[in-house]
């Protein structure tokens, strides 16, 4: 292999990771129907699963367990805050290349739920060609 096919190959590892981590992202902090969950409400709960854990029979304990593991790795998840506006400028910077390459349009950007200004930034336009 030679050693631009090697810096090819680099690049579209490269470009992957960033469109993953951005598309990722996206989904992440997407609005959800509902009441929105805070820190407190989580830990008011972990707290209510904690008591009722002492008097719970088997079966009970094995689903409040698992919804305490649940709401763990959800508190986890509001610490850990994502940056979405770095990644997008990530992605801005990689997508319209990404596009080319893997025939990907404007509506598929748009179907999972890029925004209409971050493909307008990247410069993919909303006709494939």
């Amino acid at each position: 292999m030679s050693t631009a096919h090697k810096a090819a190959l680099a690049k579209g590892r490269e470009e992957g990771r960033v469109v993953r981590r951005y598309l990722e992202a996206l989904e992440q902090t997407r609005p959800r129907r509902g009441r929105k969950r805070t820190p407190q409400s989580i830990e008011k709960r972990l707290v209510a699963i904690e008591v009722a854990l002492a008097d719970a029979d088997p079966l009970s304990r094995l689903q409040l367990a698992q919804e305490q593991l649940d709401l763990e790795a959800e508190l986890f998840s509001f610490e850990e805050a994502l940056d979405v506006p770095a990644l997008e400028k990530d992605f801005v910077k990689v997508a319209k290349a990404y596009s080319s390459r893997k025939g990907i349009s404007y509506s598929a950007w748009r179907s999972v739920g890029v925004s209409a200004a971050a493909l307008q930034k990247a410069g993919i336009a909303r006709t494939r060609g």
